[in-house]
């Protein structure tokens, strides 16, 4: 089962995606239905939304007069989030009840339309987020809802910006066109993505990678795309990590690398170490086959190892017990982003390295190994 998180600006084209999506497959979560659900007529929510906001948030029938309520959360913040309070427990309790109920091989889709405001983004292994120019979005209420544009742009403004929600976003969706423009992206989605991520990830397999270092130019979005990675791993393995960091060559602004993040974790010991590397597949990593370690002046260190199931962000998680080689991989990466000359001396060995003839990508890691050496012994210097 993959687990993803769809979310967009209202307006945006958030319930177009998620119909294209259940009808290509996909067990969709609709929040917006469920918080329905759990404040109907005669429900526990019901009585305790009218506690907090009283009999004027009821219709004439006994319903929930949700225009009525729309009016006072959406422009006071802090009732919005007394109102959050209160339905969103019953929310997740309603949701994970139908995700437990979903086939073993689903990608279960959660419509949530406040996922970044309540910063939720790092329960799921990947992120959707449909976007649409705030103006378009508020054209949209105004024409198919209904609504003035005051109380139109009220309700944007009550949601996350849109840098806040592209942050949040592995996979960002074009809502600003028509409705067949945004159905042909998720299409592309659900082949191209969503479903290889999603064997990969039931059957605990790394996804395909070339066999060889292949350097692409420095991403100025690999910080970014490594936060996301971090927060599912700090949320996986919780308290047994000591430090969780960035590592690699993509953790260095400047630096051609191979399009792979590194992450480094620090853990007590190898079980635990193991125990974490399991638990990643909450984080969208799979624990590979096999006995892994780091070579170290004194011989060979055990250490567990995740890597990706999605071929589309490559990740090499190394969960390493304190007092190994945790330090010198955080020293050589501090060396190379303070000192310019020896980020491009790496980066000319590099290049020459993928260059040439090599076997694997094993292969070319052991042969930067003499030049690593010497760069920690100045970084110690």
């Amino acid at each position: 089962m993959l687990r993803v998180g769809l979310t967009g600006g209202t307006g945006a084209g958030k319930t177009t995606a998620a119909r294209r999506l259940a009808a290509r497959g996909a067990v969709v979560v609709d929040a917006d239905a469920l918080a329905r659900e759990v404040v109907a007529p005669g429900t526990p929510g019901l009585a305790a939304v009218v506690a907090a906001f009283g009999e004027g948030v009821l219709g004439p029938d006994g319903a929930l007069d949700r225009p009525a309520l729309g009016r006072v959360v959406f422009a006071d913040a802090d009732r919005r989030r007394e109102l959050e309070a209160i339905t969103h427990p019953l929310v997740r309790r309603r949701r994970d009840e139908l995700v437990a109920a979903a086939p073993d091989d689903a990608v279960v889709v959660d419509d949530i339309p406040l996922l970044v405001e309540t910063g939720r983004a790092a329960e799921w292994p990947l992120v959707a987020v449909v976007d649409a120019p705030a103006e378009v979005r508020v054209a949209r209420l105004v024409a198919s809802r209904g609504l003035p544009a005051e109380d139109a742009w009220a309700r944007v403004r009550a949601q996350a910006d849109d840098d806040g929600r592209r942050a949040a976003a592995d996979v960002v969706l074009d809502g600003a066109g028509d409705v067949a423009a945004l159905e042909r992206q998720v299409d592309a989605l659900w082949e191209e993505r969503l479903l290889p991520f999603e064997e990969h990830l039931r059957h605990g397999r790394r996804a395909p990678r070339p066999d060889h270092a292949v350097l692409v130019a420095p991403d100025p979005t690999w910080p970014a795309q490594a936060a996301r990675v971090l927060a599912r791993v700090r949320r996986a393995a919780g308290d047994r990590a000591r430090s969780v960091d960035h590592v690699g060559s993509t953790s260095v602004p400047g630096l051609p690398a191979k399009d792979v993040l590194d992450v480094q974790v620090v853990v007590d010991d190898l079980a635990t170490a193991g125990a974490v590397a399991d638990d990643l597949r909450a984080a969208g990593l799979v624990r590979p086959p096999g006995e892994w370690w780091d070579e170290l002046p004194e011989g060979p260190r055990p250490k567990a190892f995740a890597t990706e199931a999605d071929r589309a962000r490559p990740v090499n998680c190394h969960v390493r017990v304190a007092g190994g080689q945790e330090r010198d991989v955080l020293a050589l990466r501090d060396l190379l982003r303070r000192d310019p000359a020896e980020r491009d001396a790496y980066a000319a060995l590099k290049a020459r390295l993928a260059a040439e003839p090599h076997d694997s990508v094993d292969h070319y890691a052991e042969r930067k190994g003499p030049w690593i050496r010497a760069a920690l012994a100045r970084a110690r210097g």
